[in-house]
């Protein structure tokens, strides 16, 4: 039986590496995947998932209406599927978790998806608290603070470094505008 895995983390812990990995785990061994990623996160060009360090590969992008189950079926009618991956998991709906809950049942694919926890405000992105609910296996991914500790929250900052206390919960960004910290410094960065 298929499962739906949730990999989550703070920034900087290497959530696309890993997903960028798994597919090629997955096409080394003459296995197709097909990678999903939000429409809305442009960073490195839409439909684009990048690491960090350098690796990268193209993605089929969705909108918060899109049914993921669909698009699932879809692509496998054309060709055999054995696993799905979803970079920037954060950004599903509670609908789109429930879709792909029934991949994993229903299909019998595997789905792995990668996202951060929390916000910048310390709130649950409403895709990561349906997978932190709803997945049959949850894996933190580990992410360092400047102190040494495990980072497990982020703060965003505006163009000189200073930390922001409001604004909406999504803005798309990376190093430039977040900072993974762990729950100490965040305290501190958020509320001091």
């Amino acid at each position: 039986m298929a499962k739906l895995y949730f990999y989550y983390s703070s920034m900087n812990a290497g959530k696309s590496t890993s997903l960028l990995q798994s597919s090629y785990n997955y096409k080394e061994r003459g296995m197709d995947t097909l990678v999903l990623a939000p429409e809305l996160d442009d960073r490195y060009g839409v439909g684009r998932v990048t690491s960090r360090i350098g690796l990268e590969a193209d993605a089929t992008t969705f909108r918060p209406d899109d049914d993921l189950l669909e698009i699932v079926k879809q692509r496998k009618e054309q060709q055999p599927l054995h696993c799905v991956l979803i970079d920037e998991a954060q950004f599903l709906t509670k609908g789109q978790v429930f879709q792909l809950g029934d991949v994993a049942d229903k299909l019998n694919i595997p789905v792995l998806a990668y996202g951060l926890r929390t916000d910048f405000k310390g709130e649950p992105f409403e895709g990561s608290k349906y997978l932190l609910a709803w997945s049959d296996n949850l894996k933190e991914l580990k992410a360092i603070c400047h102190c040494g500790a495990k980072a497990t929250m982020v703060i965003r900052t505006d163009e000189h470094g200073t930390p922001i206390r409001e604004g909406s919960q999504i803005q798309i960004g990376g190093n430039e505008r977040y900072v993974s910290m762990c729950r100490k410094h965040f305290k501190e960065n958020l509320y001091d």
